[in-house]
């Protein structure tokens, strides 16, 4: 079995005892991180190897970041889009073995019609040329991550209150279909879910004791290796902690 998780942490520095702890007890094979916010130099490879875990990160300061925390080691990591120059640190692949990882931490857009809304596409469509040459190199391929966008209304809180926004959009929505006719397959669909399960809650107004939430962090897999899912769900324990990030993990395990 193999066990594969992500995780948008909103920093390490103030979240890592809580990976730590949440490692020890759902033991996933490979952990696919977001938000780090923290320079390479910086990462605490060494707390994760005491916990038997190595690592490879693509960070800045203060924003962004993304890193892969696994019990094997990587190969052929790519830190960028290799069409899209950018400064932000939001993209990291790597091999284990025979299945390839794309940790993804795209663009929030801020408002739709705005300069950062446009970035967003761009980066988007940049991103649909990047998964579509890897599939085609790998059979066994899983692209996951904080995706910054919610697939269709079961995906949201409140429908009516979000309509024309962002993380909603239609264009927004339209790349996320994209992924999946390039050959993708939304795993936690897979399988029945409870109504109103959400990955992400706003701080603010009590949004997670409200379940006012976003399913936005999603776990996407090459047919041939979805065909392997087994589970996947969401573990919302990480997010009743005192302090915690605003996004909780979503885990999927393969029968490889």
């Amino acid at each position: 079995m193999l066990k594969i998780a992500t995780w948008n942490v909103n920093s390490i520095r103030v979240r890592l005892p809580q990976v730590l702890d949440w490692l020890a007890v759902a033991a996933p094979d490979i952990v696919a991180l977001q938000e780090t916010k923290i320079v390479n130099e910086l990462f605490p490879v060494e707390e994760f190897r005491q916990a038997g875990y190595q690592t490879i990160c693509n960070g800045q300061k203060t924003y962004n970041g993304v890193a892969i925390i696994s019990k094997t080691p990587a190969s052929d990591v790519v830190t960028d889009l290799p069409t899209f120059p950018d400064p932000q640190k939001r993209l990291l692949h790597a091999r284990y073995g025979d299945i390839a990882v794309v940790n993804l931490y795209i663009p929030n857009g801020m408002a739709v019609g705005s300069d950062k809304y446009a970035y967003k596409l761009d980066w988007l469509t940049q991103l649909q040329q990047f998964l579509y040459e890897r599939l085609g190199q790998m059979r066994l391929l899983v692209v996951l991550g904080d995706f910054n966008i919610a697939p269709a209304d079961e995906d949201v809180h409140d429908p009516a209150a979000w309509q024309g926004s962002v993380l909603v959009s239609p264009a927004e929505r339209a790349h996320f279909f994209q992924f999946i006719d390039k050959g993708l397959v939304d795993c936690y669909r897979l399988f029945k879910q409870e109504v109103h399960s959400f990955t992400w809650w706003d701080y603010r107004a009590a949004g997670f004791a409200r379940n006012h939430g976003l399913r936005i962090d999603h776990i996407l897999a090459s047919r041939q290796l979805a065909e392997h899912c087994k589970i996947c769900r969401i573990d919302t324990a990480p997010r009743k902690l005192e302090r915690p990030s605003d996004h909780a993990p979503v885990i999927a395990v393969f029968d490889l």
